[in-house]
């Protein structure tokens, strides 16, 4: 009797590609997908250690599984922290089964998994690589995130994961298109890139962030929507901001984390909050129906008031649909950890509330803006749609009629908007005949 298995996903969407092809592989090996986790004989928990606050839900997660799995079964540990901290988390945690790097054996003697030593990142370079090129299921939804490159050449203050994902490597381009064309042939329309450093997609390869450009052309041939996250400003040229405007997705996904340049500079990063609105104001006479998302981190080491007051100027200015606000993290191994200027978590907390309340205004000013406008929206399940503007899973979302067939690209017109959801209808053309349906 065939086994079968769970697999849990905690982070970011880059961990969701790695787990399809964890799940791809056990398929391929001939297990079968459990209802839920306490019907499983293997569950695997694919965990992120980017900040504290993941890592502690990565950790709870494992102790519920763990206790929840069924007389036999198996936990293993994979993802960020099994990479980062593999030997400590396997002392740590004796409820656990396996502790496995990437690429590692999840599961038996797997054929086709290269075994990797935990904790050694350098040494997990070709099994992630043989890890994002395996084969995955076939999608339960009508987007997909694809990921094209693992690992990260930057050096940014606060962040360890060039420590532990290793440098830049970047796929053949021939392995992403295959990919996307399977995924589309199983009913894909939009297929959502993404790298730790997706700009700079073929520079390890000699190509420079240039490669990306035809990539995209390429992509755009195969499925009806194609949507980048995790861009660094400095690669964002004006050839890959048209690639992206023709690709029909004119969605802007920045990594910005701060716009003080002396904090930037701390921060070792590129840029300056003028050099953004720059960039952004440019995108928008290109093509003024531009999305905009950005992430930034309050609290960083020396962040001073004058610093978070350049921040809120920028939020205001630059009217970003979605943004991100998160709290330094001091991780083992960075350049900011021995940094001075600890920021008071109370103040924090404070900087926090100001910055989100602020963006949740300017988010619901851009959703109502939206009523009583035509757009066009990919239909992800009963009820729910997304246009250019949302990203799946992290940003608001289009209520649509129910009766519309999922997978269907349709032209709504939105008629309420309650803060980042907004409602939708179908046009009244639809009432005479008119197919707007696609």
């Amino acid at each position: 009797m065939a086994q079968r298995f769970w697999v849990e996903t905690l982070g970011c969407p880059k961990n969701s590609v790695d787990s399809d092809k964890v799940t791809g592989r056990l398929l391929a090996d001939g297990y079968l997908p459990a209802d839920a986790p306490g019907d499983a004989d293997l569950v695997v928990v694919n965990t992120c250690a980017f900040i504290e606050e993941a890592r502690q839900e990565s950790i709870d997660t494992i102790l519920t599984l763990s206790d929840a799995r069924r007389d036999g079964a198996e936990v293993v540990v994979t993802g960020c922290m099994a990479e980062r901290y593999g030997a400590e988390l396997a002392d740590a945690l004796p409820e656990v089964d396996r502790v496995v790097g990437f690429g590692g054996p999840i599961a038996g003697d797997q054929t086709g998994w290269v075994p990797v030593s935990i904790g050694t990142a350098p040494t997990a370079t070709v099994p992630a690589l043989d890890l994002l090129n395996m084969p995955r299921p076939a999608a339960s939804a009508p987007w997909a995130y694809v990921k094209v490159a693992e690992g990260c050449d930057r050096k940014c203050g606060f962040c360890a994961i060039p420590s532990f994902r290793g440098p830049q490597r970047s796929r053949e381009r021939f392995d992403v298109v295959a990919e996307a064309e399977s995924l589309a042939a199983s009913g894909v329309r939009e297929i959502v890139l993404v790298a730790q450093d997706l700009a700079s997609y073929g520079r390890d390869q000699g190509e420079g962030a240039k490669e990306l450009v035809p990539l995209l052309d390429e992509l755009s041939s195969v499925v009806d929507r194609l949507r980048l996250l995790y861009l660094y400003p400095s690669e964002l040229t004006d050839d890959l901001i048209d690639a992206i405007c023709r690709t029909g997705v004119p969605y802007f996904d920045l990594s910005l984390q701060h716009v003080s340049r002396p904090l930037v500079r701390r921060m070792r990063r590129w840029g300056s909050g003028e050099r953004y609105l720059e960039r952004i104001h440019a995108i928008r006479e290109r093509e003024p129906d531009a999305a905009f998302r950005s992430n930034f981190i309050v609290g960083y080491p020396g962040e001073t008031e004058a610093d978070h007051d350049a921040l809120l100027a920028f939020v205001a200015e630059a009217q970003l649909d979605w943004c991100g606000f998160f709290r330094y993290s001091a991780e083992d191994g960075t350049y900011a950890v021995d940094l001075d200027g600890e920021v008071p978590d109370a103040l924090v907390a404070d900087r926090l509330f100001e910055l989100r309340d602020l963006q949740d205004d300017i988010t619901a000013s851009r959703r109502d803006a939206l009523v009583g406008r035509t757009v066009s929206v990919l239909v992800d399940e009963p009820g729910v749609g997304r246009s250019h503007r949302e990203a799946p899973e992290i940003d608001g979302i289009i209520t649509v009629p129910e009766h519309l067939a999922v997978g269907s690209i349709v032209d709504v017109e939105v008629v309420v908007a309650e803060g980042p959801e907004v409602h939708a209808r179908l046009p009244t053309a639809v009432a005479a005949g008119a197919d707007v349906t696609r």
